[in-house]
């Protein structure tokens, strides 16, 4: 069975977020980067364009959170924890995210992307021209790489889609260059 039909089964086929039914897609919570039940959920477009930056978000629609951070799943609670953190200058996610309980490994991974954190104090990845990078965002790269450990060599104009950045340093991203995981240097990388 695969990933998506395992989660339309575990969440009767609603946003395992919203429980909305509409355009229900499989999203893989960074910084993961195997598709797998464990680290994805299922969620609507709505949900997943708030997630993602497209939209701005809804506080009103993430009101839903009351009831998801309560899930059996862990990457369920980790979203909802994640949305709640963006949210808590709004009032009312404080109260929840002060109810919600995480054990240290899920709450270690719920950190892993920032969320938590004050934006004067967030690290902020840059591309070559200074473009901002978020997780999952495609980049090309703008100069031959040598790959240390191996032979190979990324070639300039090759494509990483689906990076991951390094919390620690706001100069290395990751991502796979062919079947090869890398890290790369952020300025070595333009947006696409």
């Amino acid at each position: 069975m695969s990933v998506l039909q395992t989660l339309q089964e575990r969440s009767n086929n609603t946003c395992e977020l919203c429980t909305s039914t509409e355009g229900l897609k499989s999203y893989t919570i960074p910084p993961s980067l195997n598709e797998n039940v464990a680290n994805d959920v299922l969620v609507c477009k709505t949900c997943l364009d708030q997630i993602e930056g497209k939209e701005d978000m809804d506080a009103n629609h993430w009101r839903c959170l009351n009831d998801s951070m309560w899930s059996e799943h862990v990457a369920v609670q980790i979203m909802a924890w994640r949305m709640l953190q963006r949210l808590r200058n709004e009032g009312w996610p404080k109260d929840l995210l002060d109810m919600m309980y995480l054990d240290d490994e899920a709450l270690a991974l719920a950190r892993a992307t920032g969320e938590h954190e004050d934006p004067d104090n967030k690290i902020i990845h840059r591309d070559v021209n200074g473009v901002i990078l978020e997780s999952g965002d495609a980049v090309v790269l703008v100069k031959d790489l040598k790959v240390k450990g191996s032979s190979m060599v990324a070639k300039q104009g090759t494509a990483v889609r689906n990076i991951r950045l390094d919390r620690e340093n706001a100069e290395f991203i990751e991502g796979k260059v062919g079947a090869q995981q890398i890290v790369i240097i952020t300025k070595y990388v333009k947006k696409l």
